[in-house]
């Protein structure tokens, strides 16, 4: 087989084992399927970008036949209009099809009228309009960049502040099975998927957010990075323990104690 893709990038041992894992996750999950129509939600950081490389690359990846395009929701903060079109000029220029949707979503979070967290009325409000795109370009599927890490950070946030064991599902299914949110890049790690962008050079897109770095996924993320001084396996333990519940030694229904 050419070790090149489409676009002339050669193939690197890197890349072959992102593929494996996009390829592990996609397969166990049943995420793509030939005939699908699938929306990219694009935020234009790293992870996004590369997830979307990875899906342009189906003879690489997954077999059969499927379109992708990309979707970018500017959240209207000071300069990310500029961001966006040079987002929009580099899908273009790449043979891309995307869609670039304005909206002042973030400014809207962060107004003195929300008396919601900006990151919660954000996230729902950037959701809906994902749901509202992929409806309108009759996408059948939105994959989202979360990796490992991700749903790691995730299971903790829950357990730690909202009571429950739970985190992201690889594959969800949601409006009665008419749409599925699908995450291929669940079985990589974040460090690999950064290391690739480099290695890759893509371009990305700065957080305009002025919250940003200020959210409980912040303070977990270091959280785990401490405990990872005193034992390496941390997350590898924690990602395996999700598959891995006894529920005959936890306990059963609600006690408040």
């Amino acid at each position: 087989m050419n070790d090149r893709q489409p676009n002339g990038a050669k193939r690197t041992r890197l890349h072959n084992h992102l593929n494996k894992g996009f390829e592990t996750a996609s397969a166990e999950y049943g995420m793509i399927e030939s005939g699908d129509r699938i929306l990219v939600g694009v935020s234009g950081g790293t992870d996004s970008m590369v997830l979307l490389d990875l899906l342009r690359t189906p003879k690489y990846v997954i077999p059969g036949d499927y379109t992708v395009t990309a979707a970018h929701i500017d959240l209207g903060f000071e300069g990310s209009s500029e961001d966006a079109a040079q987002l929009e000029s580099y899908l273009r220029r790449t043979g891309c099809d995307c869609v670039i949707d304005r909206t002042d979503i973030g400014p809207v979070a962060h107004s003195e009228v929300n008396r919601k967290n900006p990151c919660f009325l954000c996230s729902r409000l950037r959701r809906r309009r994902i749901f509202e795109i992929a409806a309108e370009r009759g996408c059948n599927k939105i994959a989202l960049a979360h990796h490992r890490d991700d749903l790691i950070e995730t299971l903790l946030i829950n357990m730690l502040y909202g009571r429950e064991i739970s985190t992201m599902m690889p594959k969800q299914r949601i409006f009665s099975g008419t749409l599925h949110i699908i995450r291929p890049l669940a079985y990589i790690r974040e460090e690999l998927v950064k290391k690739f962008a480099r290695e890759r050079g893509f371009p990305v897109i700065a957080n305009r957010c002025p919250t940003s770095g200020n959210s409980r996924r912040r303070y977990v993320k270091e959280l785990l990075s401490a405990l990872e001084k005193d034992n390496r396996l941390v997350r590898d333990n924690l990602f395996r323990a999700m598959k891995n519940v006894k529920k005959d030694y936890m306990p059963r229904g609600r006690h408040d104690g």
